[in-house]
């Protein structure tokens, strides 16, 4: 895979660079453009997937089932579309935007921060999910409101980012939404 970058953002969250994506994800990350994904199956199970242990921030944490960066020149959909095949080896149907306004900044316990400026989609997957393993460590179907109970009881098992989004009523009930009219 060709090297990807970030779209760094300024304090008023418009593009002022981009720097390489592992350089750019350090102790003190600069902000910066993201989105994460929450794929769905035709039963409306959410796909959650386990980080593989080689990655740089959060390695080995449940989490959300993809996210990524946006290339310069590059829609959220176009990107979501190729993390999901670079990610999960899978296609997924159109994303759409359920949680537009979603920001963070968190340390994960090595120190490498994020610091991102993060659109939250949804989307149905339409393929069979073949993980990459140096992406995906293990993944997992379950009921969306079994997903939210077990953020709620257990949010130290799963990354920061996917418990803040499900903290979110709004993002809570798109996402609901969403499975029903999928």
């Amino acid at each position: 895979m060709i090297k990807e970058h970030v779209i760094l953002l300024d304090a008023q969250g418009s593009p002022s660079g981009t720097l390489e994506k592992y350089a750019a994800h350090t102790a003190s990350t600069p902000l910066h453009l993201a989105f994460s994904s929450w794929l769905f199956n035709t039963q409306g199970q959410l796909l959650v997937t386990r980080r593989a242990l080689s990655k740089k921030a959060w390695p080995g944490v449940w989490t959300n089932s993809v996210c990524g960066h946006p290339q310069e020149g590059e829609s959220f959909e176009q990107a979501i579309f190729r993390r999901c095949r670079f990610e999960l080896g899978v296609d997924v149907a159109s994303p759409v935007l359920v949680y537009p306004a979603f920001r963070y900044c968190e340390t994960d316990p090595s120190g490498i921060m994020e610091n991102e400026v993060c659109p939250v989609y949804a989307a149905q997957v339409i393929s069979d999910i073949q993980p990459n393993p140096d992406e995906v460590m293990d993944c997992q179907w379950i009921a969306l409101e079994e997903m939210f109970h077990a953020l709620a009881v257990t949010p130290w098992a799963f990354s920061p980012w996917m418990v803040q989004q499900a903290s979110s009523a709004d993002a809570r009930d798109a996402l609901q939404r969403y499975i029903y009219t999928a």
